[in-house]
């Protein structure tokens, strides 16, 4: 058994046992090394089963205090509307962002500029499994990119959005399941090569036609 699919079911169980009141609104969960026990799965699913209901709005994590019973039910399928109206918003301001970002940057990337990129894609491809590191990467990688269009405000917009944006794309992933697939990366190889390539045009075509995708993923 897969381990996404063992924490979907932990999900349910936890889901179960929050509907059944074992734990009171805003109750804390106990911590996942007794959940995993008690669940017979292991602590990284645990883990990914808390990440799945803080997404559903069913709990809360709170730094240094622990999990905590935000609801005591999943949200409806109209919160799940919302939720993907939100993220259609967020990967429009994207669009707005890093595809300037991209042509600027094939204009005037340094060498240094290259390498970063270069880096940052190479530790993406490393991090195609987790989600949260998978997030983290990518993040890194449209940074380096923003960086090397030399446009303080471009980064410093960027660099403001980067928590609201994490967020989102984290919801979203888990709304598509899939991720860090061979053609995704792909695409952001062909980024790349645009920008080290000094091809204004094309850079920003690709990374407008990437977060296109995106957003027609969910509907």
């Amino acid at each position: 058994m897969q381990r996404t699919s063992m924490a979907d079911q932990a999900a349910e169980v936890l889901l179960g046992r929050i509907r059944a009141e074992e734990w009171a609104l805003g109750a804390r969960l106990p911590g996942e090394t007794t959940l995993a026990a008690q669940l017979g799965v292991g602590r990284s699913t645990v883990r990914e089963a808390i990440r799945q209901l803080s997404g559903r709005g069913v709990l809360a994590a709170r730094q240094g205090a622990g999990v905590f019973v935000a609801a005591l039910d999943a949200r409806d399928d109209w919160d799940a509307v919302l939720q993907r109206a939100d993220i259609v918003s967020v990967i429009e301001a994207r669009t707005a962002i890093e595809s300037e970002a991209a042509a600027l940057a094939a204009e005037r990337r340094t060498a240094t500029d290259l390498r970063a990129i270069r880096r940052a894609l190479k530790v993406r491809e490393q991090h195609r499994a987790d989600l949260d590191e998978h997030v983290d990467a990518d993040l890194a990688f449209h940074r380096a990119i923003v960086v090397a269009a030399a446009n303080p405000i471009l980064t410093e917009l960027f660099d403001g959005f980067t928590p609201r944006l994490r967020q989102t794309m984290v919801a979203m992933l888990r709304i598509r399941t899939a991720f860090g697939g061979v053609e995704d990366h792909a695409a952001h190889e062909r980024l790349a090569d645009a920008i080290r390539a000094g091809d204004a045009a094309l850079a920003a075509g690709l990374s407008r036609k990437h977060l296109a995708s995106l957003k027609d993923g969910l509907r």
